[in-house]
């Protein structure tokens, strides 16, 4: 009776033991690929390294241009001109056409500027996720520059609208004017 007892706790804290193993879900590997692809956008010496003005990490821009302008505080308004995406897969271009003869568009962009025929939005410093603020607070009026924020610095794990958790984004900001 003790063996037979035995026998069945041990088949029980195997199969505790097995079913514990963690699988790989959607948002893991979307989280990983993401985190992956701002990694390699960290290592590319054409992009520079700023730390986030909360001290929770860190973006990466590229100057496109550069102006001479105020550079906006935390409590300023700003109008810039600006484009934001991210890609459904990161490995492949922005269209592409898959095995069945479909044109995919994988470059995803979320907000654009050139939606409003190129008006610069005026928007809060205070009130933009942490990598946007980060940028803006280094740029001066007239800068354009590549912007990439990891998810930590822009919507987190819970996403935004139709932005899921997890996201990098990718952000071309032109600092047309700072409002004081």
């Amino acid at each position: 009776m003790k063996l037979k007892l035995l026998s069945i706790l041990s088949i029980l804290g195997i199969l505790a033991i097995v079913s514990c193993n963690k699988t790989e879900t959607f948002d893991d590997k979307w989280k990983n690929e993401n985190e992956a692809q701002f990694a390699k956008i960290a290592a590319n010496p054409e992009y520079t390294k700023l730390e986030s003005q909360s001290g929770n990490g860190f973006i990466m821009y590229k100057v496109l241009k550069s102006g001479e302008g105020l550079t906006p505080l935390f409590t300023d308004q700003v109008k810039v001109l600006f484009t934001g995406w991210y890609k459904n897969i990161w490995e492949k271009p922005d269209t592409y056409t898959d095995e069945n003869g479909n044109v995919i568009t994988n470059k995803i962009i979320f907000q654009s500027t050139a939606d409003t025929n190129d008006m610069p939005l005026e928007l809060n410093v205070w009130s933009l996720i942490d990598g946007y603020s980060t940028a803006l607070q280094h740029m001066k009026e007239g800068d354009k520059w590549e912007i990439w924020i990891p998810w930590n610095l822009a919507y987190g794990a819970a996403g935004n609208n139709n932005i899921r958790g997890y996201t990098t984004l990718a952000f071309e900001v032109e600092l047309v004017e700072v409002l004081r």
